[in-house]
């Protein structure tokens, strides 16, 4: 628990944290610890995929319609071609059911994507859903404590959230469908840029002092986009009194290779700009679903 005890510290001593959730850690009940991670305030900012931003509020309206397939490794193409006609969109051992959470989440965003948009007034993807949840518009089809959904705990807080390639999630290919039918316009959605542009402001604000601490779960651009708002400062905009994130931990079972760029080692992020080279780098090769509670535990004290 090097790594949990290097952030305690760090957090007593003022620094702040960001934590960037990839691949689909929400469907994985993150929320069951990461939820009071934000309400005790160990957590300053977060970068997710678009999949955990709207699989959190999925699992809060869904949860009891959700299909466990302990066996999924055996699957055959026909058995999961019958769990697609049946509406069951598998991730690992759990089936995401259409109906009763795509759709439910569907019929109440797409009303205040409209409403943003006659208004002539536009937002990031995580604050449309934090105006979702705070209109407790679906409060009544909550399935499962609202304590343990990291979303409604970060929309509670106001807590900032980057969510890169938010375009490629389910809610967001349904914002592109109905701009494609025109009755949306593309631009009521704030875009990537704009994400990197917001962070390119907030992380000078944050990060003097004890500095802003990286907690990456998984790999992919949940970790990869925001990391690289350092070298961006430094090398594009340069601003070179900017700080370097003040320590790097990374969970993955990604194998290290050329093409795996989830899997590169810490060191590898010091010939880019985005590590210094006495800055603290820690690795936890193991499965995230399992380990990350396991830190949030630890530092929560439980």
């Amino acid at each position: 628990m090097d790594a949990a005890k290097g952030y305690e510290t760090h957090l007593l001593e003022g620094g702040k944290m960001l934590v960037s959730l990839a691949g689909a850690m929400s469907t994985a009940e993150l929320g069951l610890s990461f939820a009071e991670m934000i309400r005790q305030d160990k957590v300053a900012i977060i970068s997710c995929t678009g999949a955990n931003l709207e699989e959190d509020i999925m699992n809060l309206v869904a949860h009891t319609h959700y299909k466990r397939v302990p066996n999924y490794r055996d699957l055959t193409p026909q058995d999961e071609w019958e769990l697609l006609e049946k509406g069951l969109n598998r991730v690992t051992d759990t089936c995401i059911p259409e109906e009763e959470a795509f759709r439910k989440i569907q019929h109440n965003i797409v009303k205040i994507w409209k409403d943003a948009e006659t208004n002539g007034e536009r937002y990031f993807p995580h604050e449309f859903m934090y105006k979702l949840l705070l209109s407790k518009v679906m409060e009544k089809d909550y399935e499962i404590d609202a304590k343990n959904s990291w979303m409604v705990a970060a929309a509670e807080k106001n807590i900032p959230i980057i969510c890169p390639g938010w375009e490629d999630s389910t809610m967001g290919n349904i914002f592109a469908s109905y701009c494609i039918k025109g009755e949306l316009k593309p631009s009521t959605m704030k875009s990537g840029i704009e994400y990197m542009m917001w962070l390119a402001d907030w992380y000078p604000k944050n990060s003097e002092g004890k500095g802003v601490g990286f907690f990456q779960i998984g790999g992919g651009i949940a970790g990869d986009f925001p990391i690289c708002v350092v070298p961006m400062l430094y090398q594009d905009m340069e601003m070179h009194n900017i700080p370097f994130w003040s320590y790097f931990c990374q969970i993955s079972d990604s194998t290290t290779s050329y093409g795996s760029y989830s899997g590169a080692v810490p060191n590898e992020k010091i010939t880019w700009g985005k590590l210094d080279i006495h800055t603290p780098k820690f690795i936890v090769e193991s499965d995230a679903t399992i380990v990350a509670p396991l830190i949030f535990a630890w530092v929560l004290g439980w």
